[in-house]
């Protein structure tokens, strides 16, 4: 070989090696992501003790909840009369004689169960584990076994789509769409309805985005009538998903009513006589489906909007125009079906009473309704004659917001209610309020700083208050009606979190766009945060209306993880949520900033508020602004980049409704309004849609769904890959085959992906190769 050829050579290979090595990125290794997976959820929260569990209540106030301790668990018997904490058994004695009895050793705190119930008489203790139904005698501390019988699957899916009645003697189910009922002593089965067909059944639970087999329905309080209606969905659209495997794939069909249908979902409403099967129509038009809290008919794990007078003899119930804009308070007479229209209130956007609860009270005895609305633009309680349909009074007022009704004691006359935005701390946080039904003697409950929660004794002698803040872990107190503290209950200990290097997120506060409202939310950063130093930024985005960023991912009480936030932060990012305008839990012009323009997505208040933020913490870095959400978040997230594509250079859109029309019509209608076509052929959704906008695109861009998505069809997605295509746009897709709306067990997956997108295309690093998340539960559960 020539001389000057070798030299040649060596100077080429000396240069191309020179330039891949200059390509190189930094890179991050499999010991960095485990340490950052180390602050995810099911690593966090083992690490947490002494958080109370829910209570069950017993005879004379009494009740047991179970607390995790770092050996295991406990469980602990409260005597609210006697002030008294003490163990609810001996659990040394149950698991020695349980280890005896099944030739399995156990430990006290650890023992294979997380709920029990006791006797009648308490003397004894009932809990099932492995394939055996046990029974504990609370004196001798022996144990006996009785075998759980094997059941089919189509047993086992039958007993948890069952609704017990109130006596607990019959059970409602449904069968080739009518509703039966089963007597739980002998077992026999009677049909109540007998001439339900394929889409106009009883009791059906199809709102189109979420379906499930459980009867939606009401037991009345004697156990011996049943609310419910006939769904009527059959000249409602289909919808259609087709499965992924070897050989001829399967179509999953169902009804999924679209924005601008001619026909939508609507329930006949009927009352169900019991003892002596029969039918009793309710003398009203069909209502379109639809509910005051929720977009869903089934809310707060039962019939919203349905409410049984004590004697049975009445059911009050609340209609909602399709549109949410109308609401009528309607009382039906049980045993003709005659309905008599009490009010009824119109609203200019859409009326709400609460979110995922049911705000409203009707009090047959005085003949009055308790109603919430936000006619003074705050969510406020007033009173109602339900003799003459008139106002009587307005019961709370003041620029704060009525949360949730907890309690109404009627021979008081007194209300006890949750509530935000009064106390001046965090517009966030609830706190429980006591007031009489004349408006007067507002008493504040519970004082502490924090978000709370209530819990009432059936008796209403005594409520259990949880609380706790973002940064500050709960504390569970009893306390009595008037807020005095009864006993003390747990306090959580972070100890064991915090020697991990575990920090709280940062409080902020930002102005929205318009300068009008100001916004709250948290940022996380890593826990080796140099603030010499500049760090990328990942904004996490929940739009409204109908919850918000900090909302959705745990809201403003104490949790040891937030989905990924802290996890991502510790692989180098500044980790953003604002919980902008158009969301709900303020005012209603708070909410409504964004009706009719769902497009606007709070994005202009992110920007903003992103920008204020840099000048308070100049290690963020702007020039490197990510952006990612899940579902209604991962709209927003390709919109940002399609809409603010010199802003956001980085953009994950999870499961996406990118255009209302291919989504369900109870959403779109309720937040956007009725369809309205325009004489230039365009309507007022055409605005909203992600696709058109597409061809904007500048940064990087990763969309995801999961193929068998039946809440946000995988349409949505491809809608937009579509555009993307035609706009002969470079972008990153991964669909999850047999996945619904939030990927099942591929989450990990998707979560890895995201680190891997951020680190690579905002960090300028090299993520691990394959790095494979391992998800695993409470090791105090462990033997569950």
């Amino acid at each position: 070989m020539h001389k000057y050829f070798l030299v040649l050579l060596t100077a080429t290979a000396f240069l191309v090696s020179a330039t891949a090595s200059a390509q190189q990125l930094p890179a991050l290794t499999a010991k960095d992501y485990a340490r950052a997976e180390g602050f995810l959820g099911y690593n966090t929260l083992p690490l947490v003790d002494r958080s109370m569990g829910a209570p069950t209540w017993l005879a004379g106030d009494r009740f047991w909840y179970r607390v995790l301790t770092p050996q295991g668990s406990e469980f602990v018997l409260v005597d609210p009369v006697r002030k008294t904490k003490t163990a609810a058994f001996d659990p040394a004695k149950l698991a020695a004689s349980l280890g005896t009895a099944s030739g399995k050793p156990y430990e006290a705190a650890r023992l294979p169960f997380r709920t029990f119930t006791f006797s009648p008489d308490e003397k004894q203790l009932l809990f099932a584990t492995g394939d055996k139904n046990w029974q504990y005698e609370v004196a001798s501390g022996q144990v006996s076994a009785d075998p759980i019988p094997a059941l089919s699957a189509s047993a086992v899916a039958s007993a948890l789509n069952e609704v017990a009645s109130p006596d607990g003697r019959r059970v409602a189910f449904l069968r080739d769409y009518n509703l039966w009922v089963r007597d739980t002593k002998t077992k026999a089965e009677t049909a109540l309805t007998t001439d339900g067909i394929k889409d106009y059944g009883y009791a059906t639970d199809n709102s189109g985005y979420a379906t499930t087999d459980k009867p939606v329905l009401l037991w009345s309080p004697d156990s011996r009538k049943i609310a419910t209606f006939r769904q009527d969905q059959r000249q409602v659209s289909d919808m259609y998903l087709v499965t992924t495997n070897v050989g001829q794939p399967t179509l999953k069909t169902w009804k999924y009513p679209y924005v601008g249908d001619q026909n939508v979902i609507s329930i006949e409403r009927v009352i169900l006589e019991v003892d002596q099967p029969k039918v009793v129509h309710l003398q009203l038009a069909p209502d379109p489906r639809g509910n005051t809290g929720c977009l869903n008919l089934a809310c707060e794990g039962r019939m919203g909007d349905v409410e049984w007078s004590p004697d049975a003899t009445q059911l009050a119930f609340v209609s909602s125009s399709r549109d949410s804009k109308r609401v009528n308070f309607r009382v039906a007479d049980a045993a003709t079906g005659r309905v008599r229209e009490v009010f009824s209130e119109t609203v200019p956007t859409f009326f709400e009473s609460g979110r995922e609860v049911t705000n409203w009270r009707y009090l047959p005895k005085t003949k009055e309704v308790i109603w919430c609305s936000a006619r003074d633009n705050w969510g406020h309680l007033y009173l109602y004659d339900a003799a003459t349909g008139k106002l009587k009074h307005q019961i709370t007022k003041g620029s704060w917001a009525v949360r949730r009704l907890v309690r109404v004691d009627e021979k008081a006359r007194q209300l006890y209610f949750l509530a935000s935005g009064r106390e001046q701390v965090n517009p966030y946080f609830t706190y429980l309020y006591r007031i009489g039904m004349d408006g007067k003697h507002l008493t504040l409950l519970t004082p502490e700083a924090g978000n709370h929660a209530a819990t009432f004794a059936p008796s209403g002698r005594y409520f259990i208050d949880n609380y706790s803040q973002y940064n500050a872990p709960p504390i569970s107190l009893l306390r009595a009606p008037d807020g005095r503290v009864v006993l003390p209950l747990e306090k959580a200990d972070i100890s064991r979190l915090t020697a991990i290097g575990w920090k709280p997120p940062t409080p902020i506060m930002v102005k929205a766009q318009d300068g009008q409202f100001d916004l709250y939310g948290l940022m996380y950063t890593p826990s080796t945060l140099d603030p010499g130093r500049k760090y990328p930024v990942v904004n996490l985005v929940y739009p409204g209306p109908q919850y918000g960023t900090v909302s959705a991912t745990g809201g403003w009480s104490f949790a040891a993880a937030r989905g990924d936030n802290q996890a991502l932060a510790e692989l180098g990012f500044v980790v953003v949520l604002i919980e902008g305008s158009c969301n709900p839990y303020r005012s209603k012009s708070f909410q409504d900033a964004c009706y009719g323009n769902p497009a606007e997505n709070t994005l202009s208040d992110q920007v903003t508020g992103l920008r204020q933020l840099a000048q308070k913490y100049p290690y963020l870095d702007l020039n490197r602004v990510g952006i990612w959400g899940h579902s209604g978040g991962g709209y927003a997230a390709a919109a940002a980049m399609f809409r603010y594509p010199d802003f956001y250079k980085v953009g994950i859109s999870e499961s996406g409704n990118h255009d209302q029309r291919s989504y369900i019509s109870g959403w779109g209608e309720r937040y956007v309004g009725l369809l309205t076509p325009q004489a230039d052929g365009t309507s007022n959704y055409s605005a909203q849609a992600n696709a058109p906008l597409a061809k904007n695109l500048k940064g990087k861009l990763l969309l995801a769904h999961g193929l068998m998505d039946n809440n946000v069809p995988p349409y949505n997605t491809m809608l937009v890959v579509d555009a993307l295509i035609k706009a002969n746009k470079t972008f990153d897709l991964v669909v999850f085959p047999q996945a619904q709306h939030t990927y099942g067990p591929d989450a990990p997956y998707m979560t890895r992906r995201r680190w891997d997108y951020f680190v690579r295309n905002l960090a300028g690093m090299e993520p691990p190769q394959d790095y494979k998340m391992l998800p695993k539960t409470d090791p105090r559960d462990g033997a569950l």
